[in-house]
């Protein structure tokens, strides 16, 4: 055989290279994350409205700490609805009213948990002035979020397939 010849080819069958495409679990998780991040930052200018209410109601205007609280909290309440429905879950179903009716009523329970919370600390716990009343009323905001993420994500803002036809 002539070492410069050409062996003649022959046709192997195709091997089909298939790449794993990433987890289903993995694109759970992140996009739980993502949920998260955005949660946290109408969360945390939620948060900043309500602490800066509070502190102007109580300290400032002198107000009681329970009317101080409750009442900042509904602010941040109205202030949050707009961050979710406009940031966090803008790819949401559209607005609806059974939408708006239970964010409300799930914020009004947050309120209430957030209050209760709020007057175990402060009157119960001694936490008072003005670092005790802002330790307490971080402390009650911290636990009522878990609550408010939990019933937002499953029950007020959920994804079109979710909804029954009933929704608007």
């Amino acid at each position: 055989m002539n070492l410069s010849e050409q062996r003649p080819r022959v046709a192997h069958p195709a091997v089909e290279t298939v790449v794993p495409s990433p987890a289903p679990a993995f694109g759970r998780i992140r996009r739980l994350a993502v949920e998260l991040a955005k949660f946290g930052v109408v969360g945390g200018s939620g948060v900043a409205v309500n602490f800066v209410a509070f502190n102007a109601l109580l300290h400032g205007l002198k107000w009681a700490p329970m009317t101080a609280t409750v009442l900042a909290s509904i602010i941040a309440m109205g202030t949050n609805y707009l961050g979710f429905r406009f940031f966090a879950y803008h790819d949401r179903a559209p607005r609806t009213r059974q939408q708006i009716a239970l964010f409300f009523v799930f914020s009004g329970l947050g309120v209430v948990m957030e209050s209760a919370l709020f007057y175990v600390g402060y009157h119960g716990l001694g936490m008072n002035g003005p670092f005790g009343s802002n330790l307490a009323k971080a402390q009650s905001i911290a636990l009522a979020s878990i609550f408010r993420f939990l019933v937002y994500r499953t029950w007020v803002f959920q994804h079109e397939a979710n909804q029954g036809a009933d929704a608007r």
